[in-house]
Parts: C-alpha cells; sequence; structure tokens
C-alpha cells in the first residue's frame, strides 16, 4: 500500500512540474512576440515621420529656390499679365528674326498704389541675362503688343535652341532720369542695376513700391 501511495505522489509531481515548465515557455515566447510586435510599430511609426519631414524638407527647398531666381528679392509683388504668352511661349511676332516683327508682347497689371512711373526691364537668364527690352517713365498700366518700340529687340535665341525671357515692372515712387542696363548685349549686374531704381535722383532710398514678374520661352528658329 506504502508503495502505491509513492508511486502516486511521483506520478503527481511530474505532471506538476512538467505543467509550470510548458506555462514558463508560454509566457516566454508571448513576452518576446510582444517584443518583436512592439519593435515593429516603433520602426514603422518611424519611417513614416522620416518620409513625412523629408517630404516638407523638399517642398520648402522648392519654394526657396524660386524665390531665390527672383532678382528683386524682398519687395512686394503684383500680378502681371501677358495676352500674348501662350502655353508658356512667346509668339513668334515677338521675335528679332523672321518671321518676326520684334513688337513686344502686350502687358497689363492693376496701378501700384503711390506709384508715379513704371520701368520694364525683358531679360535672357540663359544668355548671361541678355537685355530684350528696357523703358522707362511707363505711366500706363496696359501696353498693346508692339509698345516697346525701339527700347525693345525681340528674341533670337540659336536656332532650335530654348531660352527663357523674363519681363519685369517695377513701380517707382519717384521718376527717375535713367536707368542702367545696355539694350541687346549681356548684363551680367542686372540685378544690382534693377535694385539701384530702390534710390531716387535725390539719393532717397524706398523708391521701389512693389514689382510684377512674367515669364515665357522662345525656341530659336
Amino acid at each position: 500500500m506504502k508503495k502505491l501511495i509513492s508511486a502516486f505522489l511521483c506520478i503527481a509531481l511530474s505532471f506538476s512540474l512538467f505543467g509550470c515548465k510548458s506555462e514558463k515557455e508560454t509566457t516566454s515566447v508571448t513576452t518576446e512576440n510582444s517584443i518583436e510586435t512592439t519593435t515593429e510599430s516603433t520602426t514603422e511609426e518611424t519611417t513614416t515621420a522620416t518620409t513625412s519631414e523629408s517630404t516638407t524638407e523638399t517642398q520648402s527647398e522648392t519654394t526657396i529656390l524660386d524665390e531665390e531666381t527672383s532678382l528683386l528679392k524682398g519687395y512686394p509683388m503684383f500680378t502681371l499679365s501677358s495676352e500674348d504668352l501662350k502655353d508658356n511661349y512667346w509668339p513668334d511676332i515677338c521675335s528679332h528674326v523672321a518671321p518676326g516683327q520684334d513688337l513686344s508682347p502686350a502687358l497689363s497689371w492693376e496701378p501700384v498704389e503711390g506709384a508715379s512711373v513704371y520701368v520694364i526691364y525683358m531679360v535672357d537668364p540663359d544668355a548671361n541675362y541678355w537685355l530684350h527690352w528696357k523703358q522707362n517713365g511707363i505711366t500706363e498700366t496696359n501696353l498693346a503688343q508692339g509698345f516697346g518700340g525701339t527700347d525693345f529687340v525681340g528674341p533670337y535665341p540659336p536656332s532650335g535652341a530654348t531660352h527663357q525671357y523674363e519681363i519685369y515692372v517695377i513701380a517707382l515712387k519717384t521718376p527717375l532720369a535713367k536707368v542702367k542696363g545696355g539694350l541687346n548685349s549681356k548684363n551680367l549686374k542686372i540685378a544690382d542695376f534693377m535694385q539701384a531704381l530702390d534710390t531716387d535722383d535725390d539719393g532717397n532710398t524706398g523708391n521701389i513700391l512693389a514689382y510684377g514678374r512674367i515669364s515665357g520661352l522662345f525656341t530659336g528658329k
């Protein structure tokens, strides 16, 4: 009888130990799975955050780069438009060579409060800021095609080449006797020439009130 009881106790003890071991192993596996799941979740969140920041930085850099292309950074802007600009291209009639007629494109903008005159510059940044239009003392705000007259020399890039042509209309508080820049020649200091408009003939600064900017392409024939 004693032997039977001893055998029964041994079997019961074995089952008890096996159960504890299995529970311990299950707990260990569950814990590892939890850690692995948490790690994957954290990694995914970090990746998402990094991607979002990278996108924001790229958009910001694009915006800054666009602002940096202006030759008159820091001044207020107004909307400048041209009915001649079609699909981002200036028309052939503006060209300096056939079939062009050397006619300046039509321009329009809303009057700037306090402005007495406007100055126009048209440059080709792809050709060392070649100056195609320089006109001073403008008082109108709706200019018909050909308004530039002899102050305008139309685009004439090399055959097959496409260049960018930018027009700046600058509103001035006080008229200036003359403006800097050599027509139909490269003007590497064109930004300095434009910013010089901010000082009037009496040496007072703050003469530039605002400016408008428009840009279009032209392909050489």
